[in-house]
């Protein structure tokens, strides 16, 4: 009684074809592992950018406008450039 025989898909021949020629002429695939994942990178650029705008705005309030440097980090300083902005002084 001869067995019945299976159907094989083209793409599951094609496969088994490139697995025999992989092992004459040894096909190497490159991967790349990150070192940072990129939920980090997001994170980590956020807060590059709330460092650069700090340090931004002490430069421009302790140097260029004569104040100190500290002050434009305060909360107070900021009310204040938000009520001569908005017509309440």
């Amino acid at each position: 009684m001869a067995e019945p025989t299976k159907k094989v898909s083209k793409r599951k021949e094609h496969k088994n074809e490139e697995a025999a020629g992989d092992q004459q002429g040894k096909k190497t695939w490159w991967v790349q592992i990150r070192l940072f994942p990129i939920w980090l990178r997001i994170i980590l650029v956020l807060v590059l950018i709330v460092i650069a705008a700090a340090l931004g705005a002490m430069v421009g309030y302790g140097v260029l406008g004569d104040g100190q440097p500290k002050d434009a980090l305060k909360w107070e300083t900021w009310q204040h450039i938000i009520d001569i902005m908005s017509g309440k002084k």
